[in-house]
């Protein structure tokens, strides 16, 4: 489905809006993600603002809004990878799968383990590509090689690389294109076998034919997995998610079905960022 909006009269530009309707479930969603009042700050700066939501479990949700939202840092609270930053904190519940990964005594490597994440900029090792693709299971122990070379065949497999490279798994994945780094990024993420799987603008630094490798992979990952995808290409949310967060100050302001925020937003607010008259 699409709709026509207008741009602020200035700009005399009429954009349309394609929105991909999600495949309809055979059941409904159970909830992999529940946040319950998030406040996080750094310091004195606090950047969210009693954030709560449920996420879907094996769907798409987007995270949309304009720089400095807060968008990014909630993504980071869902596998505490902002524990990294010091003067981080938090208060309110994340819990994934019903328990809280901010409860005392939790195994933070295990969070990271089970909730896996693809950054902004492709990050491949200096490494072959294999062994970007095995390093997060030889971290946890595993040394088979049997097992690995399985491991490498179907990450690479579900990350739709492995045609193009399973006859140079011995070169360096930096000699790879920007599009195809990305992929091995994902298929490093998914070689552990998390259960959700996050990505903070994962296309933001690509050309538009290896942005949309990387929308076709998202949209085929969620069979199998959790996906969160933070994104400043409103386009690019409504052609991969199944649900769209908009934020707003550190603050959500409206959650949805994707096609419902898009076609018909409740919030003013949402409306004027998703025609552009701000953002």
């Amino acid at each position: 489905m699409s709709r026509e909006v207008e741009t602020p009269p200035e700009t005399g530009i009429r954009i349309r809006t394609e929105v991909r309707a999600p495949s309809a479930p055979a059941e409904a969603a159970t909830t992999a993600i529940k946040l319950e009042n998030i406040n996080f700050g750094y310091g004195q700066n606090q950047v969210l603002h009693d954030v709560s939501m449920d996420v879907d479990e094996k769907r798409v949700t987007a995270f949309i809004g304009p720089s400095g939202c807060g968008k990014s840092t909630l993504l980071r609270c869902l596998n505490r990878m902002n524990d990294l930053i010091e003067s981080a904190h938090l208060k309110g519940r994340v819990l994934v799968k019903g328990k809280d990964i901010y409860a005392p005594g939790t195994d933070v490597i295990g969070v990271r383990r089970r909730v896996g994440m693809v950054f902004q900029k492709s990050n491949p090792f200096p490494k072959s590509i294999f062994d970007n693709v095995v390093y997060g299971l030889r971290i946890s122990g595993v040394r088979d090689r049997t097992t690995l070379d399985a491991a490498v065949e179907k990450s690479l497999t579900l990350a739709a690389l492995w045609d193009e490279v399973k006859d140079r798994l011995n070169q360096s994945a930096l000699s790879l294109s920007g599009g195809q780094q990305q992929r091995l990024c994902i298929a490093r993420a998914i070689a552990v076998e998390p259960e959700i799987l996050l990505m903070d603008e994962p296309c933001s630094a690509l050309d538009p034919i290896a942005t949309l490798k990387i929308e076709e992979l998202i949209y085929s990952l969620k069979e199998r997995y959790t996906i969160v995808i933070v994104t400043h290409n409103l386009q690019q949310a409504a052609r991969v998610s199944d649900k769209t967060a908009f934020f707003w100050l550190g603050r959500l302001v409206e959650y949805g079905p994707t096609a419902d925020l898009f076609t018909n937003p409740r919030e003013k607010l949402t409306e004027d960022y998703i025609t552009g008259r701000f953002g």
